[in-house]
């Protein structure tokens, strides 16, 4: 008898990403892409509706972020594992995406084989990351291990970081409330927190750093 293919869905902002995904996936013999979609609020739609084996979560959504998502779906008390795959650099975001009830982080820069091997670990129950975040997370358990100095968007929430992007991106408050879908205000809070935090003296300073930081992470 054939086992019953794992059933998969796809969460990404960019439709030629997720198409090419949805092919790998529907090519093996063990799996298949149940949906896709590109905001958060299709996806607790579609988990709902498909109840599937594993959700694929980018960490920039429209309308919303992936960490935001990947507590949604944690809230959901469904137990459907959530592997993150984005082109965001995992030292800054695989800690906050398994916070956030994620159980893998891999980079879209990763070969097809192995994001299929991080796909297969997860829905398995197991938790996905690189040699070298696995390392970097046991050397933080050890207390012989070499601590590593915190970087200034270490102090930021998960949203503040979101909003520090959007700055970088070059967008308005009035901008970033409609992509967040928040209240300018909201958004005003959020930029004072910012600079209070990483001591900016000025919005000028904030908005210096926030292009050069995303720029660094592209």
């Amino acid at each position: 008898m054939t086992a019953e293919k794992k059933r998969v869905v796809v969460v990404d902002d960019h439709p030629l990403f997720r198409d090419r995904l949805s092919q790998l996936i529907n090519h093996e013999l063990d799996m298949q892409v149940g949906g896709e979609c590109e905001t958060a609020e299709q996806a607790i739609q579609l988990i709902r509706n498909l109840t599937p084996d594993l959700v694929t979560v980018d960490i920039t959504l429209k309308g919303s972020s992936g960490l935001e998502l990947i507590k949604g779906i944690r809230a959901l008390s469904i137990g459907i594992p959530v592997l993150v795959l984005s082109m965001h650099d995992e030292s800054l975001y695989a800690e906050r995406a398994l916070r956030a009830g994620a159980t893998g982080y891999i980079t879209k820069n990763q070969t097809a084989d192995e994001v299929l091997a991080a796909i297969r670990r997860v829905v398995t129950g197991e938790i996905y990351l690189s040699d070298k975040m696995t390392s970097v997370f046991l050397r933080s358990l050890t207390t012989t291990g070499a601590k590593s100095t915190p970087r200034p968007v270490d102090r930021l929430a998960d949203r503040e970081l979101e909003v520090l992007e959007l700055i970088g991106r070059g967008n308005t408050t009035r901008q970033i409330a409609d992509k967040l879908q928040l209240g300018a205000a909201t958004v005003d809070t959020y930029r004072a927190r910012i600079k209070e935090k990483m001591n900016f003296r000025n919005a000028t300073e904030l908005q210096h750093f926030a292009i050069r930081w995303v720029r660094e992470q592209e």
